[in-house]
């Protein structure tokens, strides 16, 4: 319907927005593949979205968030992909995001680097990049995207950080927020000494953001699928954790399965 927003969740961070005919995908990934060095059993895609994509976000260039192939796929005539500034430094600093940088410059679509705060209308979206903080010091921005009406938050995998004060000052309340939450200690070769702290929101203080952001619905992403012992160590059972607290919060939270959707009819 015209004046209706659909979301459906794609799996891990990844969501699909539809409104106006027109259709959104925020972080889409596909193929588990791209951490074949690192997992032994990779198992199969995730759901591709349900078809032809006008626009794509990425929060930020990681593999897991950044799939060229599976953009490609779901942009066979183009379109706009919004994203952040590339990486600084040399080969060593830009290890997480050159696969992704080079997958990009071979599509299509029309890229877009989009700073902090700034906004940009496409369709029946009008969507604004606002601050994020990437745990491994990589450019990130997270999304607000407004259409139909309604008004959804994406927050890749950030970390906490103080922005969630201007992002809540200038856009608060939102219809839902879509938060990582599973929290992982990372020891990665490139990014040595490691970090005793989470490089993603864990369970507590994604409901703390939430929160802040005046949430009427919080949906918890990020949350399944990539555990690696010595490597990539999540919370256990982030999901129902973020549930629980999210409630200890007055915040009210749904878990998505992928293909699950929410709708705000007009």
């Amino acid at each position: 319907m015209e004046d209706e927003l659909v979301v459906t969740r794609l799996g891990w961070a990844g969501i699909q927005l539809e409104a106006a005919g027109r259709r959104m995908v925020i972080d889409l990934f596909e193929d588990r593949h791209a951490f074949a060095p690192f997992i032994e059993e990779v198992k199969g895609p995730l759901p591709s979205p349900t078809g032809p994509v006008d626009v794509a976000l990425l929060t930020h260039l990681h593999a897991d968030h950044a799939d060229p192939a599976a953009l490609g796929r779901a942009m066979p005539s183009g379109g706009e992909i919004l994203r952040p500034r590339p990486a600084p430094g040399d080969d060593f600093d830009r290890y997480s995001t050159s696969a992704a940088e080079a997958g990009l410059a071979e599509l299509a679509a029309t890229k877009i680097e989009i700073e902090p705060w700034q906004t940009h209308e496409a369709g029946p979206f009008v969507i604004t990049a606002v601050p994020a903080v990437d745990g491994f010091g990589d450019p990130q921005v997270s999304w607000v995207v407004e259409a139909a009406g309604r008004r959804i938050f994406h927050g890749g995998d950030t970390t906490f950080h103080g922005g969630w004060w201007p992002i809540a000052s200038r856009f608060k309340p939102f219809d839902a927020v879509f938060l990582p939450v599973n929290g992982p200690v990372c020891d990665f070769p490139h990014r040595q000494p490691p970090s005793p702290y989470p490089v993603v929101l864990d369970p507590e203080r994604a409901a703390v953001a939430a929160g802040m952001l005046g949430a009427d619905l919080a949906v918890p992403i990020h949350d399944e699928g990539i555990d690696v012992p010595g490597l990539y160590e999540p919370v256990s059972g982030a999901a129902r954790a973020f549930e629980s607290a999210a409630a200890a919060r007055d915040v009210r939270s749904k878990l998505l399965q992928p293909g699950d959707r929410l709708d705000w009819p007009g």
